[in-house]
Protein backbone atom coordinates (compact mmCIF):
# COMPACT_ATOMS: atom_id res chain seq x y z
CA UNK A 1 0.00 0.00 0.00
CA UNK A 2 1.14 3.53 -0.90
CA UNK A 3 -0.10 4.96 2.47
CA UNK A 4 1.84 2.29 4.49
CA UNK A 5 5.00 3.27 2.56
CA UNK A 6 4.87 7.10 2.82
CA UNK A 7 4.26 6.82 6.20
CA UNK A 8 7.27 4.58 7.11
CA UNK A 9 9.39 7.09 4.70
CA UNK A 10 8.00 9.82 7.23
CA UNK A 11 8.84 7.81 10.47
CA UNK A 12 12.26 7.04 9.47
CA UNK A 13 13.09 10.69 8.07
CA UNK A 14 11.97 11.89 11.39
CA UNK A 15 13.77 9.07 13.31
CA UNK A 16 17.24 9.84 11.02
CA UNK A 17 16.50 13.47 12.30
CA UNK A 18 16.19 12.94 15.90
CA UNK A 19 19.43 10.23 16.01
CA UNK A 20 21.85 13.12 14.08
CA UNK A 21 20.79 15.26 16.33
CA UNK A 22 21.79 13.15 19.70
CA UNK A 23 24.47 11.88 17.51
CA UNK A 24 25.64 15.83 16.83
CA UNK A 25 25.07 16.18 20.62
CA UNK A 26 27.39 13.42 21.56
CA UNK A 27 30.11 14.68 19.42
CA UNK A 28 29.28 17.73 20.83
CA UNK A 29 30.34 17.05 24.46
CA UNK A 30 34.38 16.91 24.46
CA UNK A 31 34.78 19.05 21.60
CA UNK A 32 32.94 22.19 23.75
CA UNK A 33 34.96 21.11 26.79
CA UNK A 34 38.18 21.24 24.77
CA UNK A 35 37.26 24.81 24.04
CA UNK A 36 36.22 25.82 27.85
CA UNK A 37 32.57 25.62 27.42
CA UNK A 38 32.09 23.28 30.35
CA UNK A 39 28.38 25.24 30.87
CA UNK A 40 27.50 23.83 27.40
CA UNK A 41 29.39 19.76 27.23
CA UNK A 42 27.00 19.57 30.96
CA UNK A 43 23.76 20.90 28.85
CA UNK A 44 24.65 18.40 26.26
CA UNK A 45 25.57 15.58 28.42
CA UNK A 46 21.28 16.50 30.49
CA UNK A 47 19.87 16.59 27.16
CA UNK A 48 21.78 13.29 26.29
CA UNK A 49 21.06 11.80 29.13
CA UNK A 50 17.21 12.09 28.82
CA UNK A 51 16.82 10.67 25.40
CA UNK A 52 18.74 7.35 27.37
CA UNK A 53 16.29 8.30 30.10
CA UNK A 54 13.68 7.15 27.34
CA UNK A 55 15.57 4.26 25.82
CA UNK A 56 15.46 3.02 29.33
CA UNK A 57 11.84 3.50 29.96
CA UNK A 58 10.84 1.91 26.48
CA UNK A 59 13.36 -1.65 27.12
CA UNK A 60 16.44 0.03 25.42
CA UNK A 61 14.23 0.73 22.46
CA UNK A 62 13.57 4.06 20.38
CA UNK A 63 9.41 4.77 20.66
CA UNK A 64 9.82 5.59 17.08
CA UNK A 65 10.76 2.00 15.75
CA UNK A 66 7.12 0.87 17.35
CA UNK A 67 5.83 3.32 14.98
CA UNK A 68 7.89 2.26 12.34
CA UNK A 69 6.87 -1.46 12.80
CA UNK A 70 3.24 -0.79 11.90
CA UNK A 71 4.00 -0.06 8.45
CA UNK A 72 6.39 -3.00 7.53
CA UNK A 73 6.96 -6.06 8.16
CA UNK A 74 10.48 -5.79 7.78
CA UNK A 75 12.79 -6.40 10.95
CA UNK A 76 15.83 -5.91 9.59
CA UNK A 77 17.92 -3.28 11.68
CA UNK A 78 17.44 -0.17 10.33
CA UNK A 79 14.16 -0.82 8.72
CA UNK A 80 12.92 2.47 11.17
CA UNK A 81 15.85 4.88 9.97
CA UNK A 82 18.32 5.48 7.39
CA UNK A 83 21.55 4.63 8.81
CA UNK A 84 23.24 1.57 7.17
CA UNK A 85 22.93 -1.64 8.82
CA UNK A 86 26.04 -2.35 10.59
CA UNK A 87 25.77 1.03 12.31
CA UNK A 88 22.17 0.29 13.16
CA UNK A 89 22.72 -2.75 14.73
CA UNK A 90 25.57 -1.59 17.11
CA UNK A 91 24.20 2.36 17.58
CA UNK A 92 23.92 2.07 21.04
CA UNK A 93 27.40 0.43 21.53
CA UNK A 94 29.10 2.89 19.53
CA UNK A 95 27.25 6.42 20.32
CA UNK A 96 26.96 5.25 24.08
CA UNK A 97 30.82 4.37 24.33
CA UNK A 98 31.24 7.83 22.92
CA UNK A 99 28.72 9.23 25.00
CA UNK A 100 30.54 7.63 28.47
CA UNK A 101 33.75 8.46 26.90
CA UNK A 102 33.12 12.17 25.97
CA UNK A 103 31.19 12.63 29.36
CA UNK A 104 33.80 11.25 31.79
CA UNK A 105 36.40 13.57 29.55
CA UNK A 106 34.19 16.49 30.14
CA UNK A 107 33.52 16.61 33.69
CA UNK A 108 37.96 15.72 34.36
CA UNK A 109 38.17 18.63 32.16
CA UNK A 110 35.73 20.64 34.22
CA UNK A 111 36.85 19.48 37.29
CA UNK A 112 40.86 20.72 35.94
CA UNK A 113 39.12 24.20 34.88
CA UNK A 114 37.40 24.41 38.83
CA UNK A 115 40.88 23.42 40.20
CA UNK A 116 43.15 26.05 38.00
Amino acid sequence: MPGRAVSLQAVKVVHTLIWAFFASCIVAIPIASVYGEHTVAIGLVAVVLLEVMVLLLNKWSCPLTGVAARYTEDRRENFDIYLPRLLAKYNKHVFGTLYAVGTAYALLAWAHAAAA
